[in-house]
C-alpha cells in the first residue's frame, strides 16, 4: 500500500493560534518541537523564533521528589489555587521511560482530572525518553512556547530520580522538594546535590495521623539545613509543611515563592541566574546537535560496528576505539 505523504504544516497558522492562547495550536507546536523529524526541526526553529519576543514575564517552578511522595497531588492543588487568582498555569509533567519498551506512563492527566478541565490551565506530559537530568530533551523549548501562549506560572514536574535532577534547576527560577515523613530515615534520605539546589522543601501529606511526624521531619530538615553553605541567591531555604488532599499549606507554599522572587530580583540574582541558565543552555543545544550529527554520520555508523566486533574480541578497548572514532 502506497504510504500517504505527511501533511504539510502551516507554521504562521500554528505560530498564530499559539499567540492567541489556542490550546491546539499550542499542543501542535510542542509537538513539532519534540519532533526528531528533519522537516520538523526546521518548522521548530521557524515556531520558536516567532514566539521569543511574544513571552510574558513568568515564573518558572521546578518541582521534585521520588515517585509516590504526591507531586501530581501537590501541583493539581497547587495549580488551581493559583488559577483562582487570575493566573494562567503550565504544567510541564515528565513521565519516566520504559527502557525495554521506551514507552512512557504519561499518567499525569488522569491524575490531575479538576486542573486539566480548568480552562486557565494546560497539562503537558512528555517522556523523559533517555534524556538524563529528569527533564525530557525539549522541556527548555516547552517553557517558551507556554510563555508565549500567555501563561505566566510554569510549573516543571520532574521525573524523580533523586541525584540526576541538575537539568531541572538549570531552567526554572526556583526548585521546590516534596519529601515525606516517615519514610525511612528522613536525614539519611537526603542526597547532598538534590538539597543543595532545593530552595525550599515541602513535607507533603502532612494530614491525619500523620500531623505530628510532619512538624518532626520539618524540624529535621530545618536544622540540617543549616549546615549547607549560603546559595548564591543569598535565600535561606525553608522547610514547609503541606496537605495536597486538604488543600492545607498550598497558599503558603505561593507566598514563599513570591518572597523567593521578590528577594532573588532585588539582588538581581534572578536576572543573572537566567542569563546564566541561557549560555548553560546554548552549550547544550551544541553538545546535543553535535552528537547528533555523529552518530547519524554514515561512516561512523560503519566504523563503529566495526569497534563493537573488535570489542567483543578483545582485540581493542573501549578507549582506542573512541579515539578511532572521533578521528573520522
Amino acid at each position: 500500500m502506497k504510504q500517504m505523504p505527511k501533511k504539510q504544516i502551516d507554521v504562521k497558522k500554528v505560530v498564530s493560534g499559539l499567540l492567541s492562547g489556542d490550546i491546539v495550536s499550542l499542543s501542535k507546536a510542542i509537538t513539532i518541537v519534540e519532533s526528531d523529524n528533519i522537516k520538523d526541526i526546521s518548522n521548530s526553529n521557524k515556531i520558536i523564533s516567532s514566539c521569543l519576543k511574544n513571552r510574558t514575564n513568568s515564573i518558572r517552578i521546578g518541582i521534585t521528589g521520588v515517585p509516590g511522595v504526591g507531586k501530581s497531588t501537590f501541583i493539581e492543588a497547587f495549580g488551581n489555587q493559583l488559577t483562582k487568582q487570575g493566573h494562567k498555569v503550565a504544567v510541564l509533567a515528565i513521565d519516566p521511560t520504559s527502557t525495554v519498551s521506551r514507552g512512557s506512563i504519561m499518567g499525569d492527566k488522569t491524575r490531575m482530572n479538576t486542573l486539566v478541565n480548568n480552562k486557565n490551565a494546560f497539562i503537558r506530559p512528555s517522556p523523559a525518553s533517555s534524556h538524563y537530568g529528569g527533564v525530557a530533551k525539549k522541556t527548555r523549548e516547552s517553557i517558551i512556547l507556554c510563555e508565549a501562549a500567555g501563561y505566566n506560572i510554569i510549573i516543571v514536574e520532574t521525573v524523580g530520580v533523586g541525584q540526576n535532577e541538575i537539568s531541572v534547576s538549570e531552567m526554572v527560577d526556583i526548585f521546590l522538594l516534596l519529601k515525606l515523613s516517615r519514610a525511612g530515615d528522613e536525614l539519611q534520605g537526603i542526597k547532598r546535590g538534590i538539597i543543595e539546589m532545593a530552595d525550599a522543601i515541602i513535607i507533603n501529606k502532612a494530614d491525619g495521623d500523620n500531623i505530628n511526624d510532619s512538624n518532626k521531619a520539618m524540624a529535621e530538615f530545618s536544622l540540617a539545613l543549616k549546615l549547607y553553605p549560603i546559595k548564591k541567591s543569598k535565600w535561606v531555604p525553608k522547610v514547609l509543611t503541606c496537605s495536597s488532599i486538604n488543600n492545607l499549606g498550598v497558599e503558603p507554599v505561593w507566598k514563599l515563592v513570591l518572597k523567593y522572587i521578590s528577594d532573588t530580583k532585588e539582588n538581581k540574582f534572578f536576572y543573572e541566574n537566567r542569563k546564566r541558565q541561557n549560555k548553560y543552555w546554548l552549550l547544550q543545544t551544541i553538545n546535543d546537535k553535535l552528537q547528533s550529527d555523529f552518530f547519524s554520520n554514515d561512516k561512523i555508523k560503519k566504523e563503529l560496528e566495526k569497534q563493537y566486533n573488535l570489542l567483543d574480541q578483545n582485540k581493542t578497548t573501549p578507549f582506542a576505539a573512541a579515539d578511532i572514532l572521533l578521528k573520522i
